[in-house]
């Protein structure tokens, strides 16, 4: 981060600051979160990661926000990914391998298709 020297300087910040504030929290849009905590990184989720900015790459596909987040608590499952389309309930998945990553990348996030195979349930069980 640049030193603030000035009045403008902190204007400056504080209006990019907001920038991505509205980037991030723009509906309508496609989250991608890949968990990076020290339990993710040991199962894999750095080529997780990887396999998702390949397939948007690859596919050209824009519209999407990719970000990280720390541990979820669900060490066993990891790597996991949440995925969030538009204003629909977000997707939760385990065991992401590369492979599955870009599963989920072209059939969930291009499709709409959720990969069920891969599905953490985080809503109350009856």
């Amino acid at each position: 981060m640049p030193t603030i020297k000035s009045i403008d300087d902190l204007k400056r910040a504080r209006e990019e600051a907001l920038e991505k504030r509205r980037v991030k929290t723009a509906s309508g849009g496609t989250k991608v979160v890949v968990a990076m905590g020290t339990c993710g990184i040991a199962a894999g989720a750095r080529d997780t990661m990887k396999a998702v900015l390949k397939v948007i790459e690859e596919d050209n596909l824009s519209g999407i926000t990719v970000a990280q987040t720390g541990c979820l608590g669900m060490c066993e499952r990891e790597p996991i990914v949440q995925v969030t389309v538009g204003e629909q309930p977000t997707v939760t998945y385990g065991k992401v391998t590369p492979d599955v990553a870009e599963r989920i990348m072209r059939d969930h996030v291009k499709s709409g298709n959720v990969v069920s195979d891969h599905v953490i349930p985080t809503g109350p069980t009856e």
